[in-house]
């Protein structure tokens, strides 16, 4: 058994029926090492960080309470469906804190699992310290994420295209509940199945729907609302997921899955990173649409419980799901006034943010320092010397003319509003150089500490403001696995 250090396990998931997980404890490393722990988030599940073993994070050692499993469940990956799983993730147990809250907590780079479909269930150190900045630094941007609790090498090489190090990261979620998952109930289980994991959702995440009218559709509607607040949040600071597949999409309105992912440099609606995603799928510009897409095989899998009649049920599930554009409308809309410092509505809201969008576009602006320099009032940089940006400057302060607050106020807003900094991509390269090739951390722990809070536009983030060095090539991401 591992060291306790507070551990509070509980093991809800195994409630379900048995078709939905497969006990299974990680597989052992040779030399597990403490790389990366997070106080702060074990702070927040009431562990002792000072007792947190290599062992147990590794998955070594199994601390007292859990009941180690991997999940099943399916999703369409780039469209095309497919049986799927934790392939290379053991979720240890659900840790209960001391305010009551319940957090999965799941080994990625495990082991391998009856879905590992022939792979090793390995990961490397690079992709998981990936997961962790990015992760963390999207917790700062205050965009719902899993959190990233610990990173362990294995003392193990992993061999993908290159030779790498082995690492386990440990990840905190809500809930590893996903789209996927009842995809994965619908197509392969019963009705009686579905409904069990649709009343373990609602229990979970949206207990008060348990008494609703329908308690189904109430599921449906709230996940609707959390994942157009969700992707409104990764627009306003251009970030690109780069694997939105089904199983990627959680119930609980958490980003999940930091495998493609990067930020936005240049604006450019149709910008693409991973590596994979050929046809550009998941750019930029089509991550709302594919949401939507998600949500709509998220109710058509509900479509057994929904209403006796199928009809009815059909109709309940398209109404629902029309209503995902509207959502994000109204939530982009809202982030978009709060960037340029609006306060108030107007009519003409949405094509003042769409102009300049068009006149950052038009002349290869950077997407962050934009915004950044009108938050600060710094007009310097070029696209700031066109004439059309002029003619748009000069309708946005007639328009903020309009409203009662201040152009100081307005200002608080855009600065609260509008990261001074991001996870730039030659940054994060930077950083995952440095730890895996020279065993220097550093350069990560101060990234980590300019992104901890990305709105205080401060003297020492200023260095992290600036952009790569022009290259021919573009920037390319890679899943990891």
């Amino acid at each position: 058994m591992g060291n306790n250090a507070g551990w509070n396990l509980d093991n809800s998931f195994t409630s379900l029926p048995g078709a939905f997980f497969t006990r299974q404890n990680p597989t052992p490393v040779r030399s597990p090492q403490l790389v990366v722990l997070n106080g702060e988030v074990a702070e927040s599940l009431g562990l002792d960080a000072r007792k947190l073993s290599a062992g147990v994070l590794s998955g070594n050692d199994i601390p007292t309470g859990a009941a180690p499993l991997a999940q099943a469940y399916a999703g369409h990956q780039f469209g095309h469906f497919n049986m799927l799983g934790d392939g290379r993730a053991v979720l240890i147990g659900e840790q209960i804190t001391p305010s009551g809250g319940r957090f999965d907590i799941q080994l990625k780079g495990g082991g391998s699992t009856s879905y590992s479909r022939g792979g090793d269930g390995r990961a490397g150190l690079g992709p998981m310290l990936r997961e962790h900045i990015i992760s963390e630094a999207m917790h700062g941007l205050g965009i719902p994420t899993t959190r990233s609790l610990a990173v362990v090498t294995t003392g193990e090489p992993i061999y993908r295209e290159t030779e790498q190090e082995g690492a386990v990261l440990t990840r905190v979620a809500a809930s590893h509940l996903r789209v996927g998952t009842f995809q994965f109930a619908s197509r392969f289980g019963e009705a009686d199945d579905l409904r069990a994991l649709a009343d373990y959702a609602l229990k979970r995440h949206y207990p008060e729907g348990l008494e609703a009218e329908n308690p189904y559709l109430h599921l449906l509607q709230k996940v609707i609302k959390r994942q157009a607040a969700l992707i409104s949040k990764w627009q306003m600071v251009g970030f690109i997921h780069g694997v939105m597949n089904t199983d990627n999409m959680t119930i609980s309105g958490e980003t999940i899955d930091y495998g493609p992912c990067a930020f936005m440099d240049t604006y450019d609606p149709k910008t693409v990173f991973s590596s994979i995603d050929t046809q550009g799928r998941y750019a930029y510009v089509n991550q709302p649409p594919i949401a939507g897409w998600n949500l709509a095989r998220f109710a058509e899998s509900l479509l057994p419980i929904l209403h006796d009649e199928q009809e009815d049920s059909l109709k309940i599930a398209q109404d629902a799901v029309l209503e995902f554009p509207k959502l994000y409308e109204a939530h982009w809309l809202e982030g978009m006034r709060a960037k340029l410092g609006l306060f108030n509505k107007e009519e003409g809201d949405r094509a003042l943010a769409e102009d300049l969008l068009h006149v950052m576009k038009g002349n290869q602006a950077d997407y962050t320092n934009t915004f950044r320099s009108l938050a600060l009032g710094n007009e310097e940089s070029v696209v700031f010397k066109t004439a059309e940006f002029s003619d748009w400057k000069e309708r946005w302060d007639t328009r903020r003319g309009r409203q009662e607050e201040s152009k100081d106020d307005s200002l608080k807003l855009m600065k609260s509003s509008n990261p001074s900094v991001i996870p730039r991509n030659h940054r994060v390269e930077e950083a995952l150089q440095a730890a895996v090739e020279k065993n220097d951390f550093s350069v990560m722990d101060r990234l980590l500490a300019v992104l901890k809070n990305p709105y205080a536009y401060s003297p020492e983030q200023d260095e992290y403001c600036t952009l790569p060095v022009p290259s021919r090539r573009p920037y390319r991401t890679y899943c990891g696995t």
